[in-house]
């Protein structure tokens, strides 16, 4: 089985997320959940945002860099949202790894240094009228990302949700986030 290393979004390492982590874990994965945010959790994603912004973007990525340190190299990186942003950079420069998961956001692989690594699998997940990942141009960002990846796949659901695969918030969409989980479940199994 695979190990992983999950990062949560920008409202925090909320229940919903940790459903995710436990539902990775009943399959027979080992999965890590670093809290880049010492416990704090927000109930709106604005209130979220703006502790990121308080304790800083690049701070926030460097403490999930960090939480890999004491794992193994080869690791399945998982981040949804904000969580994409270590999630990403250590797909892309730490060696050993054995695929990434992006869920609702995706920046261009040249933030991190240069090109996706193209023996690094890699899912992309977000909804076609989100104005995070559509309006800000991560569906951009991601359709080139698998474009340069051997093995690497983009899935489009529709809506204009964010945050819609977290279960324990008003933005989520139960069929959607179905179909992610047994897409996630699926890549992580085949690592």
């Amino acid at each position: 089985m695979a190990e992983v290393l999950l990062f949560h979004h920008a409202q925090g390492l909320t229940e919903g997320i940790r459903a995710f982590a436990d539902r990775l874990r009943q399959a027979g994965h080992t999965v890590h959940t670093p809290d880049v945010y010492d416990g704090n959790t927000f109930p709106t994603l604005d209130e979220g945002l703006a502790y990121a912004r308080q304790v800083g973007f690049g701070e926030l990525m460097e403490r999930g860099v960090r939480a890999a340190d004491a794992l193994p190299a080869e690791l399945v990186y998982i981040g949804f949202s904000l969580g994409v942003l270590p999630a990403q950079r250590l797909a892309q420069t730490r060696p050993g790894a054995r695929g990434a998961v992006l869920l609702e956001s995706c920046v261009p692989p040249a933030e991190f240094g240069g090109a996706w690594p193209a023996d690094v699998p890699v899912q992309v997940h977000g909804m076609d009228a989100d104005p995070f990942f559509a309006g800000e141009g991560d569906i951009d960002a991601a359709r080139a990302l698998v474009k340069e990846a051997d093995d690497g796949e983009l899935f489009v659901y529709p809506g204009e949700r964010h945050l819609f695969t977290d279960s324990s918030l008003a933005t989520y969409d139960a069929d959607a986030a179905a179909l992610v989980a047994e897409r996630v479940l699926d890549f992580v199994h085949r690592r």
